[in-house]
């Protein structure tokens, strides 16, 4: 792996503040790896000072760098053959643009998919005779629609529909294709439905029932086998993700019904004969595994923290990709081996986090919590609120908080209703009233953090990105006495034009969040919006936001600066030329030290 061409020489990095050494340290995903050519892997790190694809072949040790962009390539697949790679070309982060391939063992890109126009990405499934794909487009215009593209012939379209889907799997043999659909309306919960290459039908399952019951379904992959018609899939019939076995062919449903709190979900192994299973429960995870034939649940041992990604190998040990708050990420083996470790400067850990619950208006709320070693109470404290909202902050590694914590702030990172790892009511909750409800919840734990002595009321920062962005600047108008600071990330500002400019997917998830659309439910939109509230906001303001951002786009950060500016209220705006975030590690730390500014000179 080449070395960060912008890592420093060891007198510059004993300098460095470790806050920014945590961004620089090079770094490294799971590797991939080739179904047919286990020797072959494809990873992301960040080890030239943008995040990149690389290549590894295993048998040699070689690696070598895969793409190179000015904004970086993070969305790769490696064919099952191994033979080539797969990567996602869109112009500087706008997420649209078109898949192109390069040999594994290097060469020129070539359009991967000719004929098929410039889309969002919308799922790809690679066929084992390394000539087919499968592949899932969504626009503006069309909606989503998925193909059959195979070298050498014009593609097939294999589905259409206004509403989201995506490619879940093209099984072993490439005789079924599995898809994941919303066409009920409810862009939370999907259906499925199994295909045929030449588009005719062969299976569907849907949980919904008509709207009755919001139930989801998710593909998890076809069994590695030829002529298996054995779909792994996850369901929410108990109130959380669990994974059952479904055979496509003659419609029989295996329940594995494992008893384990919290979300579960699994793959397969790759001789078809057990699961690997990734259980999350209340901010930590750890991996199992389940043997089909005698169902018996096998205890992996991992470190407690955090699993961000698992596989198993032909040799039945399994890797995965492991860290927590305190301890910097490492990719790690079952048979005790370090996996992966990128050259050059390593990351300093961090302190660990505090397991906190507050009771809430819709329940027990869990909060993570860092503070300075050894500092007493009352801090300033950075409410860093997390994205999705179909996401959670778990006890994993993450630079930012450590980088407010460095700087003598206490974090709270708040799993509010729509969080997922506590249930499907908890991440179903916060339907029509959007926004609203998850300040309840974070206000409810800002409460405990001044009467429990943590933080100082008057020193309070309130932070986040994307969803965490725009809960900043709904909560800095809804809730003005509450902020000292906020700090908004690529948020939504104007919820009503952001959804006119917002690609259609995400259209699709804000009908369903407040149940039509601006049109049809404007109030709705009123109360969730924070440019309804911006004229009560009294805290200065600090926004930045990506100039290609198609999820929370720039019109309508501009519309919102545009009332403050109008009024004369303390903010500070700054764009750059990217999308929803930043792949260049000197950006990213650009974008943290003005941040860590903007709160000292209105903090002192």
């Amino acid at each position: 792996m080449t070395e960060s061409n912008g890592s420093a020489a060891p007198e510059q990095y004993e300098e460095m503040p470790d806050w920014e050494k945590r961004f620089r340290a090079p770094r490294v995903s799971l590797p991939d790896w080739a179904e047919d050519a286990p020797d072959r892997s494809l990873f992301v790190s960040n080890a030239t000072g943008t995040y990149e694809l690389y290549a590894w072949d295993r048998a040699t040790g070689h690696q070598r760098q895969v793409t190179d962009r000015a904004n970086g390539t993070t969305d790769g697949v490696l064919s099952p053959d191994g033979a080539w790679i797969w990567w996602f070309d869109d112009k500087d982060g706008d997420e649209f643009g078109v898949w192109r391939r390069q040999p594994f063992g290097g060469g020129a890109d070539e359009p991967a998919t000719p004929g098929l126009d410039a889309s969002y990405p919308a799922g790809l499934a690679l066929g084992r005779d390394g000539r087919t794909a499968v592949v899932g487009r969504s626009t503006d215009e069309e909606g989503t629609t998925i193909h059959v593209a195979r070298v050498g012939e014009p593609p097939f379209e294999l589905y259409r529909h206004r509403e989201s889907a995506g490619v879940g799997d093209l099984s072993h043999d490439g005789s079924l294709i599995a898809v994941e659909h919303t066409e009920h309306g409810d862009a939370m919960h999907s259906a499925l439905r199994v295909l045929r290459p030449d588009g005719s039908r062969v299976a569907e399952l849907d949980d919904t029932k008509g709207g009755v019951e919001e139930l989801g379904l998710e593909v998890l992959g076809f069994a590695p086998v030829d002529g298996d018609t054995r779909l792994l899939i996850g369901h929410q019939r108990r109130g959380r993700w669990e994974p059952l076995v479904w055979d496509v062919a003659t419609g029989l449903e295996t329940d594995l019904d494992l008893d384990l709190p919290g979300d579960v979900s699994a793959e397969w192994y790759p001789d078809g004969s057990g699961l690997l299973i990734v259980h999350s429960f209340e901010a930590r995870s750890e991996l199992f595994r389940y043997d089909l034939a005698s169902a018996a649940l096998e205890r992996i041992t991992t470190p407690p923290g955090t699993v961000s990604g698992a596989t198993a190998r032909p040799d039945g040990s399994v890797e995965y990709l492991w860290s927590s708050a305190a301890r910097p990420p490492a990719v790690r083996s079952t048979t005790g081996e370090v996996v992966l470790d990128p050259p050059g400067m390593k990351s300093p850990g961090s302190v660990p986090v505090e397991d906190v619950w507050v009771e809430g208006p819709g329940g027990r709320i869990h909060a993570l919590v860092q503070r300075p070693a050894g500092a007493t109470g009352p801090l300033p404290t950075v409410f860093d609120i997390h994205g999705g909202p179909t996401w959670h902050d778990s006890d994993a590694f993450a630079a930012a908080p450590a980088a407010w914590v460095d700087h003598g702030y206490a974090v709270v990172r708040v799993n509010y209703r729509g969080s997922t790892g506590y249930g499907r009511a908890w991440t179903d909750a916060l339907k029509h009233r959007v926004g609203l409800i998850e300040l309840e919840d974070i206000e409810a734990v800002r409460e405990w953090a001044v009467s429990s002595g943590l933080a100082d009321p008057a020193r309070l920062i309130l932070t986040g990105g994307s969803w965490g962005g725009y809960l900043t600047l709904l909560g800095l108008g809804a809730q003005p006495d509450a902020w000292a600071v906020g700090i908004a990330a690529v948020p939504v500002a104007d919820y009503v034009t952001a959804y006119h400019d917002e690609m259609e997917a995400l259209k699709a998830m804000d009908r369903t969040l407040l149940g039509g659309t601006p049109e049809e439910v404007p109030e709705r939109f009123e109360a969730s919006s924070p440019l309804t509230y911006v004229d009560k906001v009294r805290a200065p303001v600090y926004i930045s936001a990506g100039v290609n951002d198609p999820r929370c786009p720039i019109r309508q950060i501009d519309n919102y600066v545009r009332r403050l500016e109008a009024r004369g209220a303390a903010h500070e705006v700054y764009r750059y030329d990217a999308g929803h975030g930043s792949l260049v590690v000197d950006e990213r730390i650009k974008q943290v030290r003005l941040e860590l500014e903007f709160a000292e000179r209105h903090l002192r």
